[in-house]
């Protein structure tokens, strides 16, 4: 069984037992999570397909695995003639979760 999920602005395709990143949540590691929008629930071989509008009434639970940083992006801006160079760096909060329950 295979399920969509929303969270951060993003869309994603869940299994049991998956890990994923995802944006950043509350929580500290070891916590449990539901998530309720549920956009789509589906068994693996299509047999069973059940479609939210826009969401379902289903939950998916999972579990905080870490809460951490990303890789660190570079920003450059350059204006040529003008002496101008500004460079910033950017890491990017997310949060680790394992999908432990889909229904």
């Amino acid at each position: 069984m295979f399920a969509v999920i929303a969270t951060g602005g993003k869309q994603y395709l869940v299994k049991e037992g998956d890990s994923l990143r995802i944006e950043k949540i509350e929580g500290v590691k070891g916590d449990a999570v539901d998530f309720d929008k549920v956009l789509l629930i589906a068994e693996e071989d299509g047999s069973k397909v059940e479609v939210g509008t826009p969401n379902l009434s289903a939950r998916v639970k999972a579990e905080i695995l870490e809460q951490a940083k990303a890789d660190k992006i570079s920003v450059v801006k350059y204006k040529a003639k003008v002496r101008y160079r500004k460079r910033v760096g950017h890491r990017q909060l997310f949060t680790k979760v394992k999908i432990t329950k889909i229904g």
